[in-house]
């Protein structure tokens, strides 16, 4: 490119950005809307040679990349491993990114991480705290859960029976956070943004029941109330988000039309 092209926004084009769990769920998302606004994408996987967790590979993918997107996930609900696995990845990204001359860091967490003690949000808060720490310009984008959620939920015990865990969310499109953080990488850190969330409340067992309904499954739901104030707090508005927040617009009915198919 011999100039310096810019979208009508004042947005330049042609910007290398780093997407940190890019072959994910969020990540195919964030590199699919990255391409859409004419950026170049660099996806940090291990299917593309980096490991976030030693951070090999990182210092040759991030060369001449201006901003890195963390949408990097572990599966687990071990605030041990969570911990770990978070810390871990946000120091490489960030002293990887130092190195390279990153300007701006974004991360990808969860609303209601400081209100609901889950095993897994113990290693969200810690790396919120890393970046924020840490040396690059920064800003960390709460959101709600996805709708696919209820998906995850439903497929991650085979059956028969569906166990459930009882909890209010404000579901988002996974879609909708992709773009929200593409936005927010392409504009100056801002630190904390403001939350994104769904349009409407809903309640976990009843998206699952939706969900086996518009797959034409027939499962009997065992909901599951965890025990405690992490419980009390996933039943009550621990997971909702608070003040300013930026709303999505595909509601979880809308999402079901469009991305499940007749059974399966």
């Amino acid at each position: 490119m011999m100039y310096d092209a810019h979208h009508e926004d004042g947005t330049r084009l042609g910007m290398r950005v780093a997407v940190a769990g890019g072959t994910g769920l969020v990540g195919r998302y964030v590199v699919d809307e990255l391409v859409a606004a004419g950026q170049e994408p660099v996806v940090l996987a291990r299917s593309r040679g980096v490991d976030l967790v030693t951070g090999a590979g990182l210092d040759a993918a991030l060369a001449g990349v201006e901003a890195v997107v963390d949408v990097s996930n572990v599966t687990t609900t071990s605030a041990k491993k969570s911990r770990a696995f978070f810390d871990s990845v946000s120091h490489h990204l960030l002293d990887a990114g130092a190195r390279a001359g990153v300007r701006h860091h974004v991360a990808l967490s969860i609303v209601g991480i400081d209100r609901v003690g889950l095993g897994y949000y113990q290693g969200k808060l810690r790396q919120e705290a890393v970046v924020q720490g840490g040396p690059t310009p920064w800003t960390v984008l709460r959101a709600t859960q996805f709708h696919e959620f209820a998906q995850q939920t439903l497929d991650r015990i085979p059956g028969p029976l569906a166990v459930v865990p009882r909890m209010r969310t404000q579901p988002v499109a996974a879609r909708e956070v992709g773009r929200h953080l593409v936005r927010l990488a392409l504009a100056a850190p801002q630190g904390m943004a403001p939350e994104l969330a769904g349009p409407r409340v809903e309640q976990m067992v009843d998206m699952v029941r939706r969900l086996l309904r518009a797959r034409h499954q027939r499962r009997p739901l065992l909901p599951v109330k965890l025990p405690g104030a992490t419980g009390a707090a996933m039943t009550g508005d621990g997971l909702l988000p608070t003040g300013q927040c930026v709303r999505g617009s595909q509601t979880f009915d809308a999402w079901l039309a469009e991305n499940v198919a007749q059974g399966g």
